[in-house]
């Protein structure tokens, strides 16, 4: 026989109260005294009473959710991210709801608009201009954003990754590497900094840096782009990609071709995914601290909601892993 669930008015009789009183004391809209309190709370124990999030939702206009928008949750960066913002989001109550845009531009808009309607508040990536992402803030729930914000009023948290671009293509240098090229991916925002960092960089030494333009930020890109930067005697004698899933899959068709890394190229990337390890030669990276960068915009969107007034910006320091697949060259 199924055992009958405990109500709001079962507590309510119980505890000798109204069940206004009941609901305003489960979901925090007002305080009572002591006595009433501790009776209500002796009453929920002994019934059993679990309060209903959606009806809560009604009454305090607060869902207890946060979502928050990826470009691509394949990407183990972003997935690291996740990992950072959920177990912050469940430390304080919350529960994260995730959008995968699918690095589709066209649905980032109807998506974050769909979210919006259902969270307290956002956590955003997008491939979208600045100038377009004006009906953001117009969505009534507090954002933040991951990357760099010029002109819109909404706090962000980044890596520094024309700082990371510096210190890798410093590297690169330091180890007699003098034709460097840079395999980008121009739909990224982040995309201008890492060319930023590796141009100042190779300028004071006197070298200049040749780009060739990817299409998307994966391994299948990587791996068609291969044979056209190594074809001719010429190829340069290191490459920097835009991500790690770019690098696996060039060093795959590299190998394939007949090349032996790092000997006749040595390459490097951005994320330090865990796939970077176990790769041969394992891959030299910039580590963006993802995880922590979730954790950082987790916690300031939380702040945000609890009435508090958090930095606007956020910019965490990269750092360098260096692995077998770059050599020193003599």
């Amino acid at each position: 026989m199924k055992k009958n669930v405990a109500t709001i008015r079962d507590v309510a009789a119980a505890a000798g109260v109204s069940t206004a009183t009941v609901s305003k004391f489960v979901n925090g809209a007002q305080r009572f005294s002591p006595a009433v309190e501790a009776t209500i709370t002796a009453v929920i124990a002994k019934l059993g009473y679990r309060s209903n999030p959606l009806a809560a939702s009604m009454i305090t206009g607060r869902t207890k959710s946060i979502g928050l928008s990826v470009l691509d949750i394949g990407n183990p960066h972003f997935a690291s991210i996740v990992k950072g913002a959920n177990r912050v989001a469940q430390a304080h109550g919350y529960t994260l709801l995730l959008v995968d845009t699918e690095e589709n531009p066209d649905r980032e808009r109807q998506s974050l608009e769909a979210l919006s309607r259902r969270v307290d508040g956002m956590l955003v990536f997008s491939r979208m201009a600045e100038q377009d992402m004006d009906w953001m803030t117009e969505l009534g729930k507090p954002l933040v954003f991951f990357g760099r914000l010029a002109r819109l009023p909404i706090p962000w948290v980044i890596s520094d990754d024309h700082q990371g671009a510096g210190l890798l293509a410093h590297h690169l240098v330091v180890q007699g590497h003098t034709r460097i090229a840079y395999l980008s991916f121009p739909r990224s925002r982040r995309d201008e900094e890492r060319i930023g960092g590796i141009r100042e960089c190779l300028a004071a030494h006197g070298l200049e840096l040749s780009i060739h333009e990817g299409g998307a930020p994966t391994a299948a890109e990587g791996e068609r782009m291969c044979s056209a930067i190594m074809r001719g005697a010429a190829h340069p004698d290191a490459l920097i990609c835009y991500n790690d899933l770019m690098a696996l899959g060039f060093m795959k068709a590299a190998q394939a071709l007949g090349f032996t890394l790092p000997r006749d190229l040595s390459v490097a990337s951005f994320d330090n995914i865990e796939y970077g390890l176990y790769t041969s030669p394992a891959l030299t990276t910039v580590d963006l601290q993802s995880e922590r960068m979730g954790t950082a915009a987790m916690e300031k969107l939380i702040d945000t909601l609890a009435g508090k007034a958090p930095p606007s910006t956020t910019t965490i320091a990269p750092r360098l892993i260096v692995r077998g697949s770059t050599i020193e060259r003599h």
